[in-house]
């Protein structure tokens, strides 16, 4: 069963254009410093949501969302992820992904099960480990950049900005390099503190300046 530390019942951002709820997966092989879920980040959680209650919630809802959202922690981590799509798929619902992209291979046995990509590209991508603190995570990153491009699913690739952790320089050239690649759809996220367990990312947020 996927294991599941959230849901949120009813989103209109997590999926523009779309009335979604939002399944929050349990676990994320990165560590990322500007994560707002980091209670998420442990493949097991302290207050779980058991999948059938999240089956028999979805059910309540159909003809009243147009969508779920498999977002996280990172969704791919779950190897039940495909057959929970397939479930909820089988209630008439759309499905939406949001991913970092740590699982291509996963990420690719998912994408015909998917409607819609929200997919992060966190850094240039030789640079990822100073976001991530994880070596070599910016190759899984751009294989799945690379598959979801190959695809041809509606797609969102986002960054999420802090001056901390990445310069005009840095944001400058992964557009470029995005856009090369063939990205037409980019999206620059402005760091939010709230849930943000790092403190020297969030103290420099509070006493800017507005």
């Amino acid at each position: 069963m996927l294991r599941v530390g959230g849901l949120t019942p009813l989103s209109t951002t997590d999926w523009p254009g779309m009335l979604a709820a939002v399944v929050f997966c349990q676990g994320c092989p990165w560590r990322c410093g500007y994560c707002h879920n980091p209670h998420l980040i442990p493949a097991r959680g302290d207050s779980e949501i058991p999948w059938d209650d999240v089956m028999a919630f979805l059910r309540r809802r159909q003809g009243l969302l147009d969508g779920v959202v498999f977002s996280g922690g990172e969704p791919t981590l779950q190897p039940e992820l495909a057959d929970a799509m397939r479930e909820v798929r089988a209630l008439g619902f759309k499905i939406g992904l949001h991913t970092g992209g740590a699982y291509p291979r996963r990420l690719a046995e998912v994408l015909p099960l998917v409607d819609w990509v929200g997919l992060d590209a966190k850094a240039p991508f030789a640079d990822y480990p100073r976001i991530t603190g994880v070596a070599g995570s910016g190759v899984p990153a751009l294989a799945s950049l690379e598959a979801v491009l190959a695809s041809g699913v509606a797609h969102e690739i986002r960054t999420t900005v802090h001056p901390a952790l990445l310069t005009d320089a840095d944001v400058s050239g992964l557009a470029q390099e995005l856009s090369a690649r063939g990205v037409k759809h980019y999206v620059i996220q402005a760091f939010r503190s709230q849930g943000c367990a790092d403190a020297t990312l969030v103290q420099p947020i509070r006493g800017a300046k507005v």
